[in-house]
């Protein structure tokens, strides 16, 4: 598997590099946005490993152009914390963040994360997790109770578009903003206490403890993920 690096902080570099080639990975470094680019058309890796702070061309230029003709999964790493430069990342394409200085551990989980396979067929839209079956198709949830079979979980429209979102994208974060303007529409992509509700009622319906969710999980100050079972 091929993992692009690009950042220009060499200490950086080194720790990535060293670290995802131990793992077994085919590493490549690019020192800016524009080699980054450039290695991306040439090298097709499987995963790009991204600083915003890149000269010459910004992450998030990197990001938007990467995002106009592939769909290869973005992480950037990067050392701005503010909730604000998280979501511009998140809005441009990236497809998840971590903050530096980060677990080693943490990083090589988010990048199996990314790389791991869809769940989600396009020619068998269902998805199962836990006692849950959501047909994609049908527009329709089973949740099987025992040894009598399943029965029909009865959601809002409004609930299946929330939860729809987020099983068309597992294990990638969808920001608050990018899930507000695909249900409600770009005027309310501030009124984030929709999501709270939303997210609240699903989890009563569809997770074990509801209190304690399992698969449909929030990311502070971001938005949130769908944690299917592992395979």
């Amino acid at each position: 598997m091929k993992i692009l690096i690009a950042a220009d902080d060499p200490q950086i570099q080194r720790t990535l590099q060293t670290t995802l080639a131990a793992q077994g990975y085919e590493v490549f470094v690019a020192h800016d946005g524009k080699q980054a680019i450039g290695d991306a058309v040439a090298h097709h890796p499987d995963l790009i490993v991204l600083d915003l702070g890149t000269p010459q061309l910004t992450g998030i230029e990197v990001i938007e152009t990467v995002r106009g003709w592939s769909t290869v999964p973005i992480l950037v790493v990067s050392g701005r914390s503010d909730s604000a430069d998280k979501v511009d990342a998140l809005d441009a394409g990236a497809d998840d963040y971590m903050t530096k200085p980060f677990a080693v551990d943490e990083l090589l989980a988010r990048i199996r994360a990314l790389t791991r396979r869809s769940p989600v067929a396009t020619d068998e839209p269902v998805v199962r997790f836990g006692t849950v079956t959501v047909d994609l198709a049908a527009r329709q949830v089973m949740r099987k109770e025992g040894a009598n079979g399943g029965e029909i979980v009865r959601l809002t429209p409004t609930e299946w578009q929330v939860l729809e979102v987020l099983m068309r994208h597992p294990r990638r974060l969808v920001t608050r903003q990018a899930l507000l303007a695909e249900v409600w529409g770009p005027q309310y992509t501030s009124d984030t206490g929709y999501l709270r509700l939303y997210l609240s009622q699903l989890r009563k319906k569809l997770e074990p403890e509801p209190s304690h969710p399992r698969y449909l999980m929030t990311e502070s100050g971001m938005g949130y993920r769908f944690v299917p079972d592992e395979a």
